[in-house]
């Protein structure tokens, strides 16, 4: 288990700087290497593929519970086979430690 799974969102409001790109690489290394810090913008991206749409929906359900849980959202496009997972915080319009969090427990979701 990472040391970020074992973490717990925190609230996020606003009001707190989002982290630095070098911040953001230091984290990511604690996850999948699937994961990628988006070039384009502050986000932290992962697309997994499934045999079919059971097992799709099956992984979909699973990260809403966890962010659900946490209290943190990412944006989903899904597809019969596929997942693609975007997070990013909102309300600091770029990536907070929680992202992180919620990646790091995606990590622990069983892909067969």
């Amino acid at each position: 288990m990472s040391e970020l799974s074992g973490k717990k969102c925190a609230p996020c409001e606003g009001g707190v700087a989002p982290l630095t790109r070098g911040q953001a690489e230091t984290l990511a290394r604690q996850l999948s290497p699937q994961w990628v810090l988006s070039a384009e913008g502050p986000f932290l991206r992962r697309e997994f593929k499934f045999a079919d749409f059971y097992r799709t929906m099956s992984f979909v359900n699973a990260l809403a519970h966890i962010a659900n849980l946490e209290d943190h959202h990412p944006d989903l496009e899904i597809g019969y086979n596929y997942c693609r997972v975007q997070y990013t915080t909102h309300a600091i319009n770029g990536l907070s430690e929680n992202d992180f969090i919620c990646a790091a427990k995606i990590d622990r979701i069983p892909l067969s």
